[in-house]
């Protein structure tokens, strides 16, 4: 039996990844040379799927962080959570986050055409998503390198971070207040 860990299953995982990746790019641009009445819908449809993914991962990474945090360093249980942070990070996180911005940029300009209070600041909170999203990325860098600095307490308030700019952007886009 295969592990997770071995470079076969990471193989196919990867294939399976950009696969669903091109038939998502092939969806946006087949939609776009369609050209239906209802394309502002199709693409508001990926954009909330796209994001869903992202904060998925968002959500899911810190977690890992915590439990690795407690994980000897060169331990087999250590080697997984580094395995499961890449995959997470490259397979499911950057390509969800560069969907969504790609998406939600389109949808700003041809619905709202950048106007609006309330879009300026639901910008400026992805913005920070992405901040947040970068710090991630690192930390999965330096945990790769047995060089986590941080405790699981640390890790526990960062996994609120993503929690409240979601719940910020979720009102904004909903509410309009502004």
């Amino acid at each position: 039996m295969e592990r997770q860990t071995d470079e076969r299953p990471g193989t196919y995982a990867r294939r399976r990844a950009d696969f669903a990746i091109l038939f998502f790019v092939v969806l946006a641009v087949g939609l776009f040379a369609w050209n239906p009445d209802t394309l502002y819908l199709w693409i508001k449809a990926l954009h909330v799927i796209a994001v869903i993914s992202w904060m998925a991962g968002l959500f899911y990474m810190p977690r890992l962080f915590i439990y690795h945090t407690d994980a000897e360093p060169g331990s087999v249980q250590s080697e997984t959570f580094k395995v499961m942070e890449q995959r997470l990070l490259k397979v499911i996180m950057n390509p969800a986050m560069m969907i969504s911005w790609i998406l939600g940029l389109y949808l700003a300009w041809s619905v709202y055409d950048f106007q609006g209070g309330w879009l300026h600041a639901k910008i400026g909170l992805v913005v920070l998503m992405t901040v947040v999203h970068v710090f991630f990325s690192r930390a999965v860098k330096a945990f790769a390198r047995d060089e986590n600095r941080h405790s699981a307490r640390y890790w526990r308030f960062m996994n609120e971070a993503p929690t409240l700019l979601m719940i910020a952007i979720v009102i904004l886009v909903v509410v309009k207040p502004f």
